[in-house]
């Protein structure tokens, strides 16, 4: 019965799925374009699109992740509200999103909801990562060794359990400071599981320069925040003296509710697990398109 509740999307095995988001030169999202402005490439050459849509009617699901390690302590009441603001003005019926804290190790503080409420609810349970074992990490063991802030685990976890089954747009919203200490898998591991379940890295970087040290001297994990986005087609939103994260927050919904969807069945239908770049370009050469740099060309289940 819950089966008739889900969104209808059509799932076609032989079909690769893009999100893109289009610019200008001054940086403003361009909502309004047709698929004729569009051409895809794959590993350089032309692929033709079978499937277009402007992403306002197609359901989204979030992973919000959220660094709970120490050097974020003074950040996570901030953090906490704009978070519960941004999941209630986001989430439209059909929408989902789950919540997740790390630090020392990860914790699944609230599963899938439509619900702001229970997000909220969830939201309130961040607390600082002591590193008190027991908590249930999920798939990713956190055993053994110093710990400090498993980001890569988290975002693997958050594409390889949580996103990979699912239909539709799928990102992944992390809050950070994009310091990884102590993480079993690698950054590369993260991005290829994101680009695996069709998912968005969306970092936001944030910071207390009171947390290390009389210089704040620290942070400085942008760059490996800007390798995962921009191979995933998202981007780093940083928060700052100008920039508020409830700002952020505000841009991010803007970015989420300009995107487009575009489908293509590849010319070349080997499934060789092989990694396939892709391009997306625009027409208008004033423009400028944020998508995924490339795929796994992946055998699915069961065939």
């Amino acid at each position: 019965m819950a089966q008739d509740q889900m969104p209808t999307i059509k799932v076609d095995v032989d079909v690769v799925n893009i999100l893109a988001s289009v610019r200008d030169k001054r940086g403003a999202l361009i909502p309004s374009l047709q698929k004729e402005d569009f051409t895809v490439l794959e590993d350089g050459k032309a692929q033709p699109i079978k499937y277009f849509t402007k992403e306002t009617d197609v359901p989204l699901t979030i992973g919000l992740l959220v660094d709970v390690s120490g050097s974020q302590r003074n950040l996570i009441d901030i953090e906490r509200s704009a978070a519960s603001q941004f999941f209630r003005d986001v989430l439209r019926k059909k929408d989902l999103a789950f919540l997740i804290m790390f630090g020392e190790e990860t914790e699944l503080l609230q599963d899938y909801t439509g619900s702001p409420r229970l997000l909220t609810d969830g939201l309130g349970q961040l607390q600082v990562s002591s590193g008190v074992s027991g908590i249930h990490p999920g798939p990713v063991p956190t055993m053994g060794g110093p710990r400090g802030t498993v980001l890569y685990d988290a975002i693997y976890l958050a594409a390889n359990e949580k996103l990979k089954g699912e239909v539709g747009r799928k990102v992944i919203v992390v809050i950070t400071d994009g310091v990884d200490q102590g993480s079993r898998l690698t950054r590369n591991q993260a991005i290829e599981a994101a680009q695996k379940s069709d998912a968005v890295i969306y970092s936001i970087d944030y910071s207390d320069p009171r947390a290390y040290g009389p210089f704040g001297m620290g942070g400085g994990g942008e760059g490996e925040l800007r390798k995962m986005s921009d191979e995933t087609g998202g981007r780093v939103y940083k928060v700052d003296r100008k920039h508020t994260l409830d700002e952020v927050f505000k841009e991010l919904q803007d970015e989420m509710r300009s995107q487009y969807s575009i489908g293509f069945t590849p010319t070349n239908d080997v499934k060789d697990g092989a990694y396939r770049h892709l391009e997306v370009r625009l027409a208008n050469k004033d423009l400028k398109a944020q998508a995924r740099k490339g795929y796994y060309a992946i055998k699915p289940e069961g065939k």
